[in-house]
């Protein structure tokens, strides 16, 4: 498994931020995966790989530290990676991926249940995913 390293699924491409591809590009070509350069951006690899898909704002770090890491010119980075992010757009709905529809599945089958836990815990209000942390395993998130 040390030597996987996820790729753009062509049938995304054309739903993602131009620089996706360049990114994925560039992490295939060397070899690196999400891991190695969440470590070395200081990030969890889940929040590196939502910047390749243009579903996280890069900062002027993330920008710099990827240009270096990928050899990925800085300004082609800089001129669209700093804007807001596009979030959910990339794949249909309901998801006929199967891992991603399975998380779906999840929303589905105990998405009240989370609801009701997060009011008694925290009153009426509405959770926010996009500060999200998500830890499956030590140092994932």
């Amino acid at each position: 498994m040390a030597d996987r390293v996820a790729t753009l699924d062509s049938s995304l491409a054309d739903k993602l931020p131009a620089y996706s591809k360049v990114l994925f590009e560039a992490k295939a070509n060397q070899k690196l995966s999400f891991e190695a350069i969440a470590k070395e951006l200081g990030r969890g690899e889940v929040a590196v790989a939502a910047l390749f898909y243009g579903q996280a704002q890069a900062s002027p770090e993330d920008v710099e530290k990827l240009s270096n890491l990928l050899g990925v010119p800085k300004g082609a980075l800089e001129a669209s990676m700093g804007g807001f992010p596009d979030r959910g757009r990339a794949g249909p709905m309901p998801p006929v991926e199967p891992l991603i529809y399975r998380l779906y599945e999840v929303v589905q089958n105990y998405g009240y249940a989370f609801k009701a836990i997060l009011n008694e815990k925290f009153g009426d209000g509405i959770m926010s995913a996009i500060a999200f942390f998500f830890q499956g395993r030590k140092g994932s998130g």
